[in-house]
């Protein structure tokens, strides 16, 4: 078994799943392949990866069920989708189900290395987080834990987030009741290989407000600015 970083594709095309792996085997991960979620979960029985890269539309089990299971089972395990490149409504569901990145097919090969990076960048920072007295900051009806990067609500129930939302969310934190602009959160949150055009950062948005706002449709925590970005109103 190679001592690079495990990594997982699943793709029901074997050419997509050959070029991968060859890719990344030679930028030092351990390429682990499945051509559905069956074999797939299999593959995860085995060893858990690091990160797994899932495609949405498979015969069978379809990634987002994948990915769902995935999360459950292994939180610390990132995921990024790949969807078609028009499917919106694909990439949505696959962040609610709690991937921490997507890229559209047909994807360079060199951007989906620099996704994934960025992902166990963020998945490393979280891990290595000290233990310390809890610093929580309120967003609406939950409270953000800056040292620990969890987010909990008015119960104390921990509620799942990326390590991409935290990113959004610390940004935001740091910057309150200060309007944002697409370009500000990703340079701000050191994400540069986020997709401006394709509204990444508002699909993102849109999950957090789920999660934080009483009211999702009415936001009164991360309000939109018409034409500005956005902005978190501190109380």
């Amino acid at each position: 078994m190679s001592n690079g970083t495990p990594l997982l594709v699943v793709d029901d095309e074997e050419e997509l799943r050959e070029i991968v792996a060859e890719y990344f085997g030679r930028h030092g991960f351990a390429v682990t392949t499945a051509r559905d979620a069956a074999a797939a979960r299999e593959a995860v029985a085995r060893e858990v990866p690091r990160l797994a890269i899932l495609d949405i539309h498979m015969p069978g089990e379809d990634g987002l069920s994948l990915a769902r299971w995935l999360r459950d089972t292994h939180k610390q395990t990132g995921i990024v989708m790949l969807t078609t490149a028009a499917d919106v409504v694909d990439r949505i569901v696959g962040l609610e189900m709690g991937a921490d990145d997507y890229i559209a097919k047909p994807f360079d090969l060199r951007e989906l290395l620099a996704r994934i990076k960025s992902v166990l960048r963020r998945l490393d920072d979280r891990a290595s987080a000290p233990q310390r007295a809890p610093q929580r900051l309120a967003f609406g009806r939950c409270e953000l834990d800056l040292v620990s990067h969890k987010l909990f609500d008015a119960s104390q129930t921990e509620i799942a987030i990326t390590a991409m939302e935290y990113d959004l969310l610390k940004v935001f934190a740091d910057n309150p009741n200060r309007v944002l602009d697409r370009d500000t959160l990703m340079e701000l949150a050191h994400n540069r290989g986020w997709e401006v055009f394709d509204r990444s950062i508002d699909l993102r948005i849109m999950r957090l407000r789920r999660k934080i706002e009483i009211d999702p449709e009415k936001p009164e925590v991360l309000k939109t600015v018409r034409g500005a970005g956005y902005m978190f109103v501190r109380a």
